[in-house]
This record gives C-alpha cells, structure tokens and sequence, in this order.
C-alpha cells in the first residue's frame, strides 16, 4: 500500500458541495432497496452506513428506527466519523449488526479493494455492497398488476476485453478505478474477492436502477448468525 504509483483514498473530483445538494430518482430507488434487504435480517438494529452522500438512506433508515453511524472520508458531508473504508481502526469488531456501502468501494483504486472488503467484515456482522456496472445498458421490462408480474432483461454493452490498471481513475469522469463487468472485476472475479471474507447471501441486479449490481453478504467473521 505504500507503492507510490497508488493513490491513496481521496475526496471525489468534483463540486463536492453542489453534488451534496442534488438529490436524483436513483437515491430514493437505493434507498428503498437498502430498507428492504435489511427485512432479510430482522435483528439487525445498528447500522454503519460508508459513504452517506446525500443522506437520504441516512435519514429513511433512522426514521424506520435503525441506529445509525455514518463514515466518510470528506468532512464536506458532515459524517458521524471521518475516515477512509480500508481502515476502519476507530470501530471494534463487530461492533455493527450491518454495513452498507454503496457504489463506495470503485472509488479507491484496486489495492485497497481486499482491505476495505476486510474491514466491513470485521466490523458488521452482515454487509449490502452495491457497485456500478460498466458500460450502457438496454432494458425491456413487462410490468403488470398481476400476481406481482415483474420480469426484466437487461442487455450491458462494454469492451469485454478492457481491463483496468486499477490505479487509474478513468471511469465516470475521473471518480472510479475499475466497475462490474470489466476484466479482472467481472462479477466471478468479485465474487471470488468477497467471498474471502463473506458468505454470499444473494445477488441482484437492481431493477429500478439497472447500472447497479448488489451483494447481500454475511461475514465470515460473525461469531454468530443472524439468520
């Protein structure tokens, strides 16, 4: 980690004060997702959220009554504790039912991908990590009010044969270091990554906001299971 060529985690690149201000369709879609994983895990209470952004799952979990802790690396958006995702010294083992970080991890560059993964293990007994897929993406979906019919396909188009020098922030104008579906980040690369330190739960491609693929996960070093 002490490679010189590697950057260290960062605040984004961009008008970090107007971006907080911004609110779009897809906070409220990932908001209603994140609220509705955690019912898998009706014990989970305390919740450590990475990277808050504009705080609406902040505010929608809290009001549905999880105890919530916030992490940042930028003050600009007012955390509970500033600190960086790959070293989450201030927090005990398992000192939270369940972390979320979503759409965090692609912004540091691919070293310190293994040890934030490690960390939100250690520190959460269950994990929702959600990550952007590369390229553009073409949905038909059939929706009805019947029986719950919701069917989707989903068609990604991206250089298949791209693969990321994982120090270099190229993507989504200068923000991430690597997304799902590029070489070496293919989903049976992340999955082979995570499942080092969790137990893959389930995996989804979210509907209402199909650039964004979520892992639900149970770490491997939960002393106990919450079901």
């Amino acid at each position: 980690m002490a490679d010189p060529q590697v950057p260290k985690p960062d605040v984004m690149p961009v008008d970090r004060a107007k971006w907080a201000g911004q609110v779009y369709l897809s906070n409220f879609v990932n908001s209603y997702y994140q609220y509705r994983d955690l019912q898998r895990w009706p014990q989970v209470r305390s919740v450590l959220i990475v990277g808050p952004g504009q705080g609406l799952s902040e505010q929608i979990l809290r009001w549905k009554g999880y105890r919530i802790t916030t992490l940042d690396i930028d003050a600009e958006f007012s955390p509970d504790v500033v600190g960086s995702v790959h070293e989450m010294t201030m927090f005990t083992d398992r000192q939270f039912d369940a972390v979320i970080a979503s759409h965090v991890l692609e912004h540091l560059a691919e070293p310190y991908l293994n040890p934030s993964l490690r960390e939100i293990a250690r520190v959460g007994n269950h994990a929702i990590i959600s990550l952007p897929i590369a390229g553009r993406h073409f949905q038909i979906r059939c929706k009805a009010d019947i029986k719950g019919l919701d069917r989707s396909v989903i068609v990604d188009l991206f250089n298949v044969f791209h693969r990321p020098d994982g120090v270099t922030p190229r993507y989504s104008q200068g923000q991430h270091f690597w997304e799902v579906g590029m070489r070496g980040f293919r989903k049976k690369d992340l999955l082979r990554r995570i499942s080092c330190f969790f137990e893959i739960v389930k995996v989804y491609r979210n509907p209402d906001w199909n650039p964004s693929m979520t892992f639900l996960l149970h770490s491997r070093f939960s002393k106990r299971s919450l079901g």
